[in-house]
């Protein structure tokens, strides 16, 4: 199966593979199988085998996965094998702390620019990162090779944000503006609405809710089978 048409559940799904690995590589673990994985993680182990069939055999029959070993080749297709660059652009308070979050510090992802059009925040620092001039967005994007861009600006001026990612030729972008964005078909738009994830915890902790009616019940996938 080319890799164009893996589905992003399969690629979210190796991402928490990862995690799992990396969890059991801390523990000093050196093999683990599919089924030990799926029991230790609550996963799935028909899954997990489907999903890492994709990309090649990584199994050893008798002995499951080498632990380093899988987690090499999934850091690989998923890009992790490198350094990534990140941007965001907003420093108000969403911004910052989004700058200062310890998570990146473990991965290969490095926050290097923080962008404002507030002439009293640029040339400021937050932690070790410089807020520059979102006026000299394209230039800088090219200086420090930016390849994933954070929108994090209110509402009403992030489209005009994107639009002016795109231009600097940036492919991959997470937005956290509460607003869809006029999406492009070879940019990777990823939207994080913190207010709808709120609001469908809030559906669910109403309950049953009555509908001409008829009750209709929230699902709780998040919840373990007994």
């Amino acid at each position: 199966m080319k890799a164009e048409k893996i589905s992003e559940l399969t690629t979210n799904r190796l991402s928490i593979y990862l995690r799992c690995l990396n969890e059991l590589s801390a523990a000093g673990k050196t093999t683990v199988s599919s089924d030990h994985l799926a029991k230790e993680f609550h996963l799935n182990s028909a899954q997990i085998r489907k999903d890492l069939a994709y990309f090649g055999e990584f199994g050893v029959r008798g002995v499951g996965y080498y632990v380093e070993d899988l987690r090499n080749h999934l850091r690989k297709i998923l890009g992790l094998d490198k350094e990534i660059s990140v941007c965001i652009i907003g420093s108000g308070r969403l911004g910052t702390a989004l700058s200062e979050y310890k998570g990146f510090s473990d991965s290969n992802f490095r926050i290097v620019d923080l962008f404002d059009s507030d002439p009293k925040k640029v040339g400021k620092k937050v932690g070790n990162v410089f807020i520059e001039d979102i006026k000299n967005f394209s230039e800088i994007v090219k200086r420090d090779n930016i390849e994933v861009a954070v929108i994090a600006v209110p509402a009403a001026y992030a489209q005009e944000v994107y639009e002016t990612v795109l231009k600097a030729g940036i492919k991959a972008v997470m937005n956290f503006a509460p607003v869809p964005l006029k999406a492009v078909e070879d940019v990777k738009l990823k939207t994080v609405d913190l207010t709808s994830c709120f609001e469908s915890l809030s559906y669910f902790l109403a309950g049953n809710v009555e509908i001409n009616g008829t009750a209709v019940k929230p699902e709780t996938k998040g919840r373990r089978k007994k």
